[in-house]
């Protein structure tokens, strides 16, 4: 390893370079008592209740951008995926897809924010698996993420339990990720201080599921933003969502650079926020914890559930009502 400070095919070979970069990059970030048996997989003790699990891939240009990376993005999307659905996150898996000639400075830094990420949330990255590609066959690094957590078996959340009269909350600003990542990796001669909301979320949502309150659903709006997910959760409930544009918590930069840039920031991608769907009796104190949070002090009720035929209303600053439409292709690519 001492010579080699690039990703080589025969990283992934499965001999002794695979087995140097493991030992050498992986191991000492991740290690775990599971983990360290290099077992095909990890055999995790049992718990009561309901088993969460997930996966997603994640391939963002660029690697590394403000606020976050990669590996910051792989860990929390995936915690986030599991803490929504009322489970606390346990155990994640970590493929990696590296291109050589990938600096192996680059990966041990996004390997070791990977680390810090599951730590902060008290996940074990239990397991994984690595594969080398010809230059020009990837794109530098992808990862892919698997992930378990337990559910109590009397949680009852999920869009099917959202009715008319709920309450909508957010935990804080919209558009930084999507928007960050672009700014990275585009040359829009732009200087602004916008960075990824990234961030696992895990704790703040433990926080709420500890405080009982009638919380029937949550979702994390990320590819696609707002728009994306409040339309699927309206059409499949066939409920209407009224959303007042003066609530939607957005700081003036992101909302100058999205004029400038002519881009919809409700269909711009978060990775540190959630949507709560509550009670409208329990509306004031949900705020109140998200408020008392690092993660939620821009927390804030943007609208209403109410019955309809699955539309996403948007009450503007005018006066005015507009349809906030599922977006159409793909507005940021590569952003997670």
């Amino acid at each position: 390893m001492k010579n080699n400070t690039k990703i080589r095919k025969s990283h992934g070979s499965g001999g002794q370079q695979s087995h140097d970069l493991l030992e050498n990059v992986f191991i000492p970030h991740f290690r775990n008592s599971y983990l360290s048996d290099l077992e095909d997989s990890a055999v995790l003790e049992g718990w009561n209740g309901n088993i969460a699990f997930t996966t997603d891939s994640y391939v963002v240009d660029p690697l590394q951008f403000p606020g976050g990376d990669i590996g910051k993005l792989a860990v929390s999307g995936t915690i986030n995926d599991l803490a929504v659905r009322g489970a606390k996150p346990l155990y994640l898996t970590a493929g990696f897809i590296l291109e050589e000639g990938l600096e192996i400075s680059v990966l041990d830094n996004i390997v070791r924010s990977m680390a810090e990420t599951s730590k902060q949330s008290g996940v074990k990255i239990v397991a994984g698996d690595t594969k080398v590609v010809s230059r020009g066959s990837a794109d530098k690094l992808f990862i892919n993420t698997a992930g378990i957590g337990s559910v109590p078996e009397n949680l009852k959340l999920g869009a099917k339990y959202i009715e008319p009269g709920d309450e909508i909350i957010i935990n804080g600003n919209i558009g930084d990720h999507g928007l960050a990542v672009l700014l990275a990796r585009e040359d829009f001669g732009l200087i602004t201080d916008i960075e990824s909301d990234v961030n696992p979320l895990s704790s703040l949502i433990r926080k709420v599921l500890d405080a009982d309150v009638k919380l029937h659903a949550m979702r994390d709006p990320t590819r696609g933003g707002l728009a994306s997910t409040l339309n699927e959760i309206a059409q499949l409930r066939s409920v209407d969502m009224y959303i007042d544009e003066d609530h939607i918590p957005i700081s003036d930069t992101v909302e100058s650079v999205c004029q400038l840039l002519g881009l919809d920031p409700f269909s711009i991608a978060n990775e540190g926020k959630a949507l709560f769907f509550v009670a409208p009796d329990d509306c004031g104190r949900l705020l109140q914890i998200l408020g008392s949070q690092p993660l939620g002090v821009h927390a804030a009720r943007i609208g209403t559930v109410r019955a309809g035929n699955g539309q996403v209303v948007l009450n503007t600053r005018i006066g005015g009502n507009r349809l906030i439409d599922m977006p159409l292709g793909e507005l940021l690519p590569r952003i997670c």
